[in-house]
């Protein structure tokens, strides 16, 4: 059995708005709101999280799926854990200035700001990502992300504050 991609007018629905909303907030709290910023996070919501991160949890269904208890849950943790790992956080903070128009902060810092990042919330992290593979249904994962993470966005916002 292999896994088909799907890209779902819901999960693209989703990715524009929770993932927009919630990088706004924090551009709104740190006084960087742009316009373009706004759009560029409802395309990348939209396309790259909307695709590639429900078709991720699919994947790990599949990969783990003849498994059960225990190791099965932590698998599914642990894979989801490594996906939003710190070059995944890079990379969004990437998007951030790409579409904030920050060229000049598009550097090797965003590598070590999702390092840190990282590391300093691997708890939080671990717990959430345990309770969305484990206690959430595929179908809602997808939603259960994006809400996780338009909360950690402001996190990701901030850590250039924290760690830069």
């Amino acid at each position: 059995m292999k896994v088909k991609f799907r890209y779902r007018r819901f999960d693209i629905i989703l990715g524009i708005l929770i993932y927009s909303s919630g990088d706004t907030a924090a551009s709104l709290m740190l006084s960087e709101f742009s316009i373009w910023r706004l759009l560029g996070m409802m395309f990348i919501g939209g396309t790259v999280y909307a695709f590639e991160i429900p078709n991720y949890f699919r994947w790990i269904d599949y990969r783990t799926g003849g498994l059960k208890g225990m190791q099965a849950s932590l698998l599914r943790t642990g894979l989801a854990f490594l996906y939003f790992n710190p070059l995944w956080i890079a990379r969004h903070l990437l998007f951030i200035q790409v579409f904030s128009g920050n060229w000049g902060g598009i550097n090797f810092n965003l590598l070590k700001l999702g390092l840190y990042s990282f590391i300093v919330n691997i708890p939080i992290t671990f717990i959430a990502n345990y309770a969305i593979q484990n206690k959430i249904s595929l179908k809602w994962r997808f939603l259960a992300s994006a809400v996780f993470s338009s909360l950690m966005v402001f996190y990701y916002a901030l850590s250039k504050v924290l760690f830069g």
